[in-house]
């Protein structure tokens, strides 16, 4: 994969930090610069971008762009665990950065307190590595899908609803691109948000995964899930992945 930039080295304190990483040999010390010197939006600050970004943020990815116009509110802490009570009412871009720099202090962030649409969206993915789709409605997923296609952009797709969540990767390789599996907004994929019934742990099982498949990309260890879709339903411990 060829990141933007490869300026950053590692640091002492990276060193340290990462020692179980440098312990893999697929990752090692070079997998771990290139972790350090990618570049990755994440789009929704929410259950699903929650995890994705403690654990890209842990992983030691140098830059992370956040996508997000809402707040904290009290119905979101049964499953956003970046957020706690005290925070109900700031801005999630701005909590999410504080508590990513304090996890990891070399990290860059690059916050958005916008909503995403097509006059914004090329501008901003340009400047990334990888996107990650950590949205909960079908039309900006489309958006997503499109404007990451158009600029040849990695594309880590996650979703979740009830019990189930979904995973892949689009744009990888001269892989399939988000529209080759869903060409259209389906016609039951219109909802309000207060309807949707979802266990809280689902997101957390879900953007967890997510994360994994952005550091497959960045580091090139192990087989990212392009052309196959990645299904499991945790009520029945179930998983199945269809490839496309």
């Amino acid at each position: 994969m060829n990141l933007i930039t490869t300026m950053k080295k590692l640091s002492n304190d990276d060193l340290s930090r990462f020692t179980r990483h440098f312990s893999l040999p697929e990752i090692g010390n070079e997998g771990q610069e290139k972790l350090k010197n990618a570049r990755v939006l994440v789009i929704g600050a929410g259950g699903l971008g929650s995890p994705l970004l403690i654990y890209l943020a842990a992983a030691g990815i140098g830059t992370i762009g956040i996508v997000d116009d809402d707040i904290v509110s009290t119905s979101n802490l049964q499953r956003q665990i970046l957020y706690t009570t005290a925070e109900v009412g700031f801005k999630k871009v701005e909590v999410a950065s504080r508590k990513l720099s304090a996890l990891y202090p070399e990290i860059e962030i690059d916050i958005f307190d916008l909503r995403l649409n097509e006059e914004n969206a090329e501008d901003i993915f340009k400047n990334y590595d990888v996107i990650a789709d950590c949205t909960d409605n079908y039309k900006t997923r489309m958006l997503i899908g499109a404007v990451s296609a158009r600029l040849n952009k990695p594309l880590a797709f996650a979703s979740v609803l009830n019990y189930e969540g979904q995973i892949s990767v689009f744009n990888f390789q001269g892989g399939p691109a988000y529209q080759d599996l869903y060409p259209s907004v389906p016609k039951d994929g219109l909802y309000k948000e207060n309807e949707i019934g979802l266990l809280g742990v689902l997101p957390g099982i879900t953007g967890t995964l997510q994360a994994n498949e952005i550091i497959k990309i960045i580091t090139g260890y192990g087989e990212v899930i392009s052309g196959k879709l990645l299904v499991f339903n945790i009520q029945e411990n179930r998983f199945n992945l269809f490839r496309f």
